[in-house]
């Protein structure tokens, strides 16, 4: 199974709403690049990612799951761009920063530091199991 990474402000949208949205989840919206797109579109229920707060906090705080596969975005007036819906499994024991991921050589390939401005993101599963590590969360 691939594993993702799924970047929100956290004004926008935070882990604590998304994990007020319970088992039913909700929809990932708003994509508007074609790589982000394909990532997307890739995916498959029951895969993993890890939840990244952008901007303020610039760290990765928790673990969701993916419940629904790619679908038209409601709000793209083009209808170009799609989105997956999510649900929470997981808080991090600790967030694990961008400044710790950059300065860690084994994610030195990691997308998220060869292309922060993505916003969906594959992860590799070696990046998986020691991100999962850093925060304090037993292999999901």
């Amino acid at each position: 199974m691939a594993h993702w990474l799924f970047k929100s402000e956290p004004k926008t949208w935070s882990w604590d709403q998304q994990v007020a949205a319970g088992a039913k989840g909700t929809f990932w919206n708003g994509v508007r690049n074609h790589l982000a797109k394909k990532q997307l579109m890739a995916m498959q229920i029951g895969e993993r990612g890890f939840f990244y707060h952008s901007n303020e906090d610039k760290a990765v705080v928790g673990v969701v799951e993916v419940i629904k596969t790619y679908y038209p975005d409601h709000t793209d007036e083009s209808g170009k761009f799609g989105m997956v819906d999510i649900k929470a499994i997981a808080p991090f024991a600790r967030p694990v920063t961008l400044a710790e991921i950059k300065s860690d050589p084994r994610l030195s390939e990691m997308v998220l530091v060869n292309n922060s401005r993505l916003s969906v993101q594959p992860v590799s599963d070696e990046e998986w199991k020691l991100i999962l590590s850093l925060g304090g969360v037993d292999a999901l």
